[in-house]
Parts: C-alpha cells; structure tokens; sequence
C-alpha cells in the first residue's frame, strides 16, 4: 500500500482492532495509548475530538462520551460512591437536576441543591461526605453568570471539586480550568459541533487522577462515544471560533431588539447592561456573551403557542446551539420533569421562551421576530 497522509483523520469505523500475535497484545496492554484493541476502550477518531477539546479547554485530558447526559454521570461517578454526597447550582439544566435527584439517588449518592444566593458561602451546605459542586458558567435556561474563580477558591476552601458545565460558553468564552475548576463538561452535541447532528458529550479534567477515573466510568460503563459522532463532532470543532463570534454578535442584536419591544416583558442575556452579571460576563467572557438568550412574553399559553405558529421560519426544537437559529420551551421541555415550585422559584414561567441565535444574518432573524410578536 502506498504510504498515505490524509489531511484530515479518517474515519475508523470499526469496533474492534485485531493483533499480529500475543506479544502485540501484550505490547497494548505494556504501553497504553500506543495501539487500539475495541472501540469502546478508545479509538482514532474519539481520541481526536478529546485531544482538540482539551487543547481548547488547556486542561491535563479529556474523555468523550456518548452525550452530555453521559458526561455528567461519568464526571460525577469518577469522583463519588454510594454514601457520597453531591452540591448542585439550583439554576441549572433540569436534565442534570434530574439525573442528580431522582437517579443517583437511587444507587446512594446524596444530593443538595444550592439557591444562587449562597452559591459562594456553602459552609451551610457542605457536609464530611461531600465530594463536589456541579454548576453552570452560563446558567440555563435564565442565564445567570457565576464567578468561576470565586466559586473555585470557595470549594478549595471547603476540599470539595468544582465541577463546570461549559456547554453554554464554550472555551472560546471562558475556560474554567484555568479559573480554578477540577472537571470541566461540555455536551459537544451543541455549540462543539454546532451543526445539530450529533450527540456527544466530553469531561476535560485538569488533574490525571481524575482523568484516570473518568476513563475507566467510560469504559466500564459503556459510555463511549461512536467514530462517525467522533469524526462529524470534530469536523464541526474546526469553526467553534468563528461560530461562536457570529452566535454572540447576532445574540447582542437580538437582545437589545427584544428589549425594546412592547411586547417582551424582559431579557435575560449577559451582554445587556441591566443583566446583573453584566460586568463579570464581559470580564470573563473576553467581551463575548454567547449566543443563548431568554425572553419572556406575557404569561399564557396561546400567546405562545400564537408567537410560534407565527415564525415564518425559525423552529421550535428542544435542543440548542445549532448554526440555524431555534428556539425552545423550558417550561415544557428542558426543566418538564422540576416540580412547579421549582420552576416559579426558577424564574420558569408559562411565556418563557428559550432563543437559541444561529449565525444567520441578524436582520433576517429581527424580522422574523417582528412578524411573530405582532401576533402575540
């Protein structure tokens, strides 16, 4: 076979390697990372979409999952055993509330859900068996900011990890690692690919002990991710930069249109000055906001369901961070499963709409908006 030096990896789609002899095998086994055995303990193309995130993330390593979903669990599960007890950022994706509260709590971890206003003073919380924090950079769906450094040298203080979901920021708007997290979880199904048609999931983890114990959850768990996931997730990876800049310019336009509406009671997007974290957002951010707002509108159903009959074009999709821009319904989709107290707690309410700003041209998605508002 001639030798080849493709530009970019191939795919290996395949599930398992196979070995000249045993002393091959036990050369794998001898020197890890040297040589594949069975895709589920790691392949080419997953090995790449970790090592580009890492890069990104400047973190110590990274393992990529099946989906965000699997990202969370595997983080959690490397650090934490029945008896253990977890801390979790009230405002977060109700998935991960979910996951925390009615599943791990089943096999025995302890879970304890922290109000935003004691986010940073959690001696109150913090018990001899807890382990760690989960919490968001960019809250959803309401886009609360948290201050990562602060929140890192409380949980230093208190010798329990911080764990971050990125997912919402992105690297290329804030880097956790470098600000004082442990873990660092992304669900690459959204702005790490960023075409909406993979779902993937990855841990980037500062120290190698943790890194360690994430790897063998992956594995022993059957969390891995597929090679043609892997490969599509990091074709998408190679316009996260540029994304990103568009997503967050056309997210600011958007935001101060909605704010001056008559019809939109209120805004939630860090790169508004009323928003409450305004300044820390910008500091953070490298003066970049994202591409994820909400907005409310009045409180009823039917002007809701009116606004979204109304959109010409832009879809009501129950994911986010796509190129094409879409919006979603917390209330009936990501936080469904929190109960009511939860959501009105929250700030979840009936005209609560979650607007997700592709990278379109700002002034099609305006009019687009004005169209649908006039119906409400």
């Amino acid at each position: 076979m001639p030798n080849i030096h493709p530009k970019t990896t191939p795919l290996y789609q395949t599930s398992v390697f196979t070995f000249d002899d045993l002393n091959e095998l036990e050369l794998y086994f001898e020197q890890p990372g040297q040589s594949y055995m069975y895709t589920r303990y790691g392949n080419p193309n997953t090995d790449e979409l970790a090592q580009e995130v890492n890069k990104l993330e400047s973190g110590g390593g990274a393992v990529v999952t099946s989906s965000g979903m699997s990202a969370i669990l595997a983080a959690v599960l490397a650090v934490c055993k029945a008896g253990d007890h977890v801390l979790c950022a009230e405002d977060i994706y109700g998935g991960s509330s979910t996951l925390l509260a009615q599943e791990l709590t089943r096999v025995g971890i302890e879970v304890t859900f922290v109000p935003t206003a004691h986010i940073y003073t959690l001696e109150n919380y913090v018990q001899p068996n807890t382990r760690l924090l989960l919490a968001e950079t960019m809250s959803n769906p309401l886009l609360q900011v948290l201050d990562i450094t602060r929140l890192a040298q409380e949980t230093q203080q208190q010798s329990i990890k911080l764990v971050i979901d990125n997912t919402f920021a992105t690297p290329v708007i804030t880097k956790p690692l470098a600000l004082g997290a442990d873990m660092v979880i992304h669900s690459v199904t959204k702005y790490l690919s960023g075409h909406s048609d993979v779902t993937a999931g990855v841990v980037v983890c500062k120290g190698q002990e943790d890194l360690q114990r994430v790897q063998r959850v992956m594995m022993v768990y059957g969390l891995n991710l597929s090679p043609f996931e892997a490969w599509l997730a990091a074709r998408g990876l190679k316009t996260l930069r540029l994304r990103m800049k568009q997503h967050s310019n056309n997210a600011l336009d958007i935001a101060r249109y909605l704010q001056q509406h008559p019809k939109v009671e209120k805004v939630w997007y860090p790169g508004l000055e009323e928003h409450p974290q305004h300044e820390l957002a910008k500091q953070q951010g490298q003066g970049l906001f994202g591409g994820m707002l909400s907005f409310r509108i009045k409180d009823d159903t039917e002007a809701v369901n009116r606004f979204m009959q109304a959109l010409p074009s832009i879809p009501f999709a129950p994911s986010l961070a796509g190129v094409n821009t879409s919006i979603s319904y917390p209330l009936g989709t990501s936080h469904r499963a929190l109960s009511p107290d939860q959501q009105q707690n929250m700030g979840i309410t009936v005209g609560v709409i979650r607007f997700s700003v592709g990278i379109e041209e700002p002034e099609e998605l305006i009019a687009e908006l004005e169209t649908a508002l006039a119906a409400v």
